[in-house]
């Protein structure tokens, strides 16, 4: 039996730029050992996002012509590197009336709406060429919120990519809330899946663990329900935030002092508890499979760590930060390639 592929993307907002860059490197090296002209979408068999790489795994997923991906991964780095600024931008009056993001979101939500829609249109849930998983939050409900492609031949479940992009990467304090309706009419009050699975890789598997795989892919090399064993993994970061925090800057803090050190933190975290969990997890299987999970984690080097930055020179800075991370881990991209092939 063949190994399902599983490709997890971390939240960070702007930050997605730097996996996206990676991403390309992994799609361009796999284009040229597979000798073909498809994208990094087709090599994985599911995929799962959380805000920024919620936007990612949605747009590697659009079908295309042949039933292959619509878009490369150096699409979806283009559309941070040529729209962040505008998503995250914010005029004199916006400032004004949010008093600086205390009183209201930070952003309007026009121009990532109108890029959502010029990247997805009115494409549905169900039209993804592979399956997948999108996390975000209900505060109506008070409950974790999965997007879920295997799911969406049902109305009740299916959805248009551009509310699930909007929904996933509604980040509290820089967008509002994204209120959507699945296509049976059901509404969703939604926040972006960060705040409580920034690294949606063990979200991923649990899903993985119970979907028939042999069907869903119309591949009957390809296990059903598979167990860790027979999931090779490939999670990746959107830079390490090691801001520190020091205790006389803290100890007499509230609430407003603690909003954007406590988000930091949270996101960071989780990143991390994830990472161990699945590390953990791997080392109890045998030689063969125990090297089947790779965490993708760049150092953020001269970009800043703030998820709405988007000037010209931290966008560069952040390119350049995935471009470093491909040049000093070379061997073990190559070394993902060829696993992915070999389980394709």
């Amino acid at each position: 039996m063949k190994k399902i592929r599983i490709l997890s993307l971390d939240g960070g907002g702007i930050r997605g730029v730097i996996p996206g860059v990676i991403l390309s490197y992994l799609e361009n090296r796999l284009q040229i050992k597979d000798n073909s002209n498809l994208k990094i979408g087709d090599y994985f068999d599911f995929i799962a996002g959380t805000s920024t790489g919620g936007i990612l795994a949605c747009a590697y997923l659009m079908r295309g012509n042949n039933n292959t991906a619509k878009y490369g991964a150096e699409d979806a780095v283009n559309l941070y590197l040529k729209e962040g600024g505008d998503i995250f931008h914010r005029d004199v009056f916006k400032k004004i009336f949010s008093c600086f993001g205390l009183l209201d979101e930070k952003y309007s939500v026009d121009e990532l709406e109108k890029n959502l829609y010029n990247l997805f249109q009115d494409t549905t849930l169900d039209s993804f060429i592979k399956p997948c998983l999108i996390t975000s939050y209900e505060i109506t409900a008070r409950n974790a919120y999965f997007f879920n492609s295997a799911q969406a031949k049902d109305p009740l479940y299916n959805f248009r990519v551009k509310d699930v992009a909007r929904a996933t990467s509604a980040a509290p304090t820089y967008f509002e809330p994204a209120f959507i309706k699945s296509l049976a009419g059901q509404s969703f009050s939604l926040v972006d899946g960060g705040v409580f699975a920034n690294n949606p890789a063990l979200c991923a598997y649990a899903e993985a663990r119970k979907l028939f795989f042999s069907t869903l892919l119309q591949d009957p090399l390809k296990p059903d329900k598979p167990s860790a064993k027979d999931m090779m993994f490939v999670s990746v970061g959107t830079g390490t935030v090691k801001k520190p925090y020091h205790y006389k800057d803290f100890k007499d803090a509230g609430e407003l002092q603690w909003l954007e050190p406590i988000l930091d933190i949270l996101m960071s975290g989780n990143a991390e508890t994830v990472d161990y969990q699945l590390k953990q997890m791997y080392k109890t299987l045998d030689d063969e499979c125990k090297t089947n999970y790779y965490r993708l984690e760049p150092s953020l080097r001269e970009a800043c760590s703030e998820m709405d930055l988007a000037s010209m020179e931290n966008l560069e800075n952040l390119k350049q930060a995935g471009l470093w991370f491909v040049d000093k881990n070379k061997a073990v991209l190559d070394e993902i390639v060829d696993k992915i092939l070999a389980n394709k």
